[in-house]
C-alpha cells in the first residue's frame, strides 16, 4: 500500500522520526516556559503548560514530513526566484494548517484570563494571524532543514551513482585485461605446437590435448576476478606440463607452496603470464634451458608469491603484456593494498614478487539431510 505513490512504511517511520524530534524540543520548552510563567501566575499548573506545548510541537512534528516532502520534490534551487515565492506564500497556508491542528489537539489558551477557551473560528483566525511571527520562524526553519536533509541525500546519491560508474567502469577494463591474456597465451603456446609438427608429431598432439584442457580450466570460471589459490596453481602445473612437453629436461621446476595459502583468492590467471616470461625470455632462449622456482606463503595478513627464473642467452623483445598486465589488474582489484615488482639479479635471475591481501574463498555450504 502506498500514499501518493509513498510505501506506507517509508511514510510512517518518517513520522516516528518527526515526533522523536520534536519531542525533546517540547519537553525543553515546556519546561523553560513553565519555570517563567509559574513566576508571573503560580496557579498555573505544569499540566496545562505540557499541554499547551506538547499540542503546539506535536502540531509541528505532523507538518513536519510533508514539508520534507515538498522540498525534495520542489526544491529551491530548480527555480529559484518562483520556488522562493511560491514557498513564501506557503507559510500563510502551513499557519493556517499549524492553528488547525493545534486547536483540534487542544483548546485555546488565553494568558489574559490563564484560562482553556472554547474552539472557535475566531480562536482559529487568532492563533493563525496573532501568532504568525511565531508560526513563519518555525515553518522557515522546517524548510531550511528540509532543503539541507535534501541536499545531503542529494549529494549522497550522487556520490552512490558516481562509485557505482567507477566500478561498472573498472570492472570493463578488467574484462578487458584479461581478455588481453587469452590471445597472448594462445600466440605463444601455438607457436610452440607449430615448432613440433614436423619433429615430433606425437608430442605435438599430446599439447593440443593438454592446451584444450586448460582452455575448460578458463572457461570453468568464465569471468570471475578472484578464484582459490589451488585453481590457479592447478592451471600453472598443466600450463608448465606443455613447457615441459616442448623444453623436456631444458625446464627445471621447484615448488615451495605453503599449504596455508591453498584456500586464498588471488586474481584468475595472474601468475600464468608471469611463469610464460619467465621461460619464454629466461629459460627457451638458453641452449641448456634452466630452472623456474614458483613460492608462496603468508606474510602476516598478506599473500607473497615469488617467481624465480634463471637467465641464459639472448631472447627475443616481448610486448610487455605480462608484466603491465599484472600491474593494472592489480592496481584495479586492490589499490594500493597490493604490489608487483621485477628485477634481474646480477644478471644470473630474475625475480617477479606478488604481495596481495590475504583473503579467504568462502567454505561451501553444508548440504542439509
Amino acid at each position: 500500500m502506498t500514499l501518493f505513490g509513498i510505501p506506507w512504511r517509508r511514510v510512517l517511520r518518517a513520522y516516528a522520526i518527526s515526533i522523536a524530534v520534536w519531542l525533546p524540543i517540547s519537553l525543553l520548552v515546556t519546561w523553560q516556559m513553565y519555570s517563567f510563567e509559574h513566576r508571573l501566575n503560580p496557579s498555573m499548573g505544569l499540566s496545562a503548560v505540557l499541554l499547551l506545548f506538547s499540542a503546539r510541537h506535536l502540531s509541528a512534528a505532523l507538518l513536519t514530513p510533508p514539508l520534507f516532502y515538498i522540498a525534495n520534490r520542489w526544491p529551491v534551487a530548480g527555480g529559484m526566484w518562483k520556488r522562493a515565492a511560491a514557498y513564501l506564500l506557503g507559510s500563510v497556508a502551513f499557519a493556517f494548517a499549524f492553528a488547525t491542528l493545534r486547536l483540534a489537539l487542544a483548546p485555546p489558551y488565553y494568558e489574559e484570563t490563564a484560562s482553556w477557551q472554547p474552539r472557535s473560528f475566531v480562536a482559529l483566525f487568532d492563533l493563525t494571524f496573532g501568532t504568525f511571527g511565531d508560526i513563519f520562524i518555525m515553518y522557515a526553519g522546517i524548510v531550511i532543514a528540509a532543503h539541507a536533509y535534501a541536499f545531503f541525500v542529494r549529494g549522497q546519491r550522487h556520490e552512490i551513482e558516481r562509485l557505482q560508474l567507477r566500478q561498472a567502469l573498472a570492472q570493463s577494463e578488467l574484462q578487458t585485461l584479461r581478455s588481453q591474456l587469452h590471445p597472448h597465451f594462445l600466440f605463444n603456446t601455438l607457436q610452440g605446437v607449430s615448432t613440433l609438427i614436423d619433429t615430433d608429431r606425437t608430442t605435438a598432439q599430446n599439447m593440443l590435448h593438454t592446451l584444450a584442457e586448460l582452455l575448460r580450466k578458463v572457461l570453468k570460471y568464465g569471468s570471475a576476478d578472484l578464484i582459490p589459490f589451488h585453481e590457479e596453481l592447478a592451471f600453472v602445473r598443466a600450463y608448465l606440463q606443455l613447457e615441459h612437453m616442448r623444453l623436456e629436461r631444458r625446464l627445471t621446476v621447484r615448488w615451495k607452496i605453503s599449504p596455508a595459502v591453498e584456500t586464498l583468492l588471488i586474481p584468475q590467471l595472474l601468475l600464468q603470464p608471469l611463469v610464460e616470461n619467465a621461460i619464454l625470455h629466461g629459460i627457451a632462449s638458453a641452449a641448456d634451458g634452466g630452472w623456474l622456482e614458483i613460492e608462496a606463503g603468508l606474510q602476516g595478513e598478506q599473500l607473497k608469491v615469488t617467481i624465480r627464473n634463471s637467465i641464459g642467452g639472448a631472447s627475443q623483445a616481448g610486448l610487455g603484456v605480462g608484466i603491465s598486465n599484472t600491474r593494472a589488474r592489480l592496481m584495479f582489484l586492490y589499490g594500493d593494498d597490493a604490489s608487483f615488482a621485477f628485477n634481474v639479479a646480477d644478471g644470473k635471475s630474475a625475480v617477479a614478487q606478488l604481495v596481495l591481501p590475504a583473503f579467504a574463498a568462502p567454505l561451501p555450504e553444508a548440504v542439509s539431510a
